[in-house]
């Protein structure tokens, strides 16, 4: 049996060797109206590599969860390099977050524009990317309250490449962090790379009083230069405190990013998130949990190339199966209400 937590209705498991059946998809739900809106989901999707196929993992799923009758917001954090509008076939907008962090409007729903989807919005990146690509502090945190507060259903975070703390706090900022490979080695090593970044990023956001950091601080210091993985952490800071290593073992335990294989081109690649969740575990103690894979599809990619806007009919049938199970899982998950504070 499979220890994926999310089976598929397949005839064989993951790591089978074959590509799994999932049933045919959905019709399309109409938009559900005001009143019936569940609390927004803030979904951030990232990952360590660039050319890895998060725009286009934001796009889609985007499209994915409209047609299920959610009102949906792209937002492009990719603050340094903007390109959601391309992939929707869309001329650069006018207003972008940049007018937003710069203060020229004043809330974000100034700033949605229209896809050729139906109620499917987008936020662009920003235009001035020297000035925001590193926004400060103040400005960050405001940008953040307002994404929370967008008149949406789900507003999908396409997050930049790397592990820059800015990238990072809006992925631990998010309901639900996706962190995307590929089947390459790069990919799965930079993502390990990001996991372990987003698991410091998010002790040095704990309660200062714990005296965590400063724990921490030391634990490194009397390391050398030798990297700490979660783990060791954790045991290193038990020690000298038995309070605060508790409390960095519970954060660690509910650090659970989601993990998405995208651009799956073989029956083998279908292992590589089943083993990249185990690896995790094993080697850093840190949880992922198994959303998907994506196969490659390659009138995607071309439509893309070619300045075409992505559109569900030319998803193809493997690719809308596999993003239709993708999007399925995401919504089993706890809504924002339910998620403990």
């Amino acid at each position: 049996m499979t220890n994926d937590p999310f089976p598929l209705r397949s005839t064989r498991p993951l790591g089978s060797g074959r590509f799994p059946r999932v049933e045919a998809e959905k019709p399309a739900q109409p938009p559900k109206p005001d009143a019936e809106r569940r609390p927004l989901r803030l979904v951030a999707i990232g990952g360590g590599k660039g050319g890895i196929g998060k725009s286009l993992v934001s796009v889609t799923l985007g499209i994915e969860l409209v047609r299920r009758g959610l009102k949906v917001v792209l937002v492009d954090c990719d603050l340094g390099g903007a390109n959601l509008h391309s992939f929707l076939g869309i001329d650069y907008p006018r207003e972008t977050l940049s007018d937003f962090v710069l203060r020229r409007v004043e809330s974000l729903s100034q700033i949605v524009i229209p896809t050729p989807v139906a109620g499917l919005g987008l936020i662009s990146g920003a235009r001035n990317a020297i000035q925001v690509a590193n926004p400060m502090h103040q400005q960050k945190v405001r940008l953040m309250r307002a994404l929370q507060k967008l008149d949406a259903d789900v507003a999908v975070l396409d997050l930049g490449a790397g592990t820059h703390y800015n990238i990072v706090d809006f992925f631990l900022l998010a309901h639900h962090g996706v962190l995307v490979i590929v089947p390459e080695p790069t990919s799965v090593e930079n993502a390990y790379r990001f996991l372990k970044a987003a698991f410091l990023r998010r002790v040095k956001a704990m309660d200062a009083d714990l005296g965590v950091r400063e724990l921490i601080q030391e634990v490194i210091k009397s390391r050398g230069q030798r990297p700490l993985v979660p783990t060791e952490m954790v045991r290193a800071v038990t020690l000298r405190d038995p309070a605060a290593g508790r409390a960095l073992e519970r954060e660690m335990a509910s650090f659970r990013p989601l993990l998405l294989v995208n651009q799956v081109r073989e029956p083998k690649d279908l292992a590589l998130g089943e083993g990249m969740c185990a690896a995790s575990r094993r080697l850093f103690g840190l949880e992922l949990t198994y959303l998907g894979h994506l196969r490659h599809y390659d009138q995607v990619w071309r439509a893309v190339r070619a300045h075409q806007p992505v559109l569900f009919e030319r998803l193809g049938k493997s690719f809308a199966l596999d993003l239709a199970a993708v999007a399925g899982r995401l919504l089993d998950l706890p809504a924002p209400a339910e998620l403990e504070p």
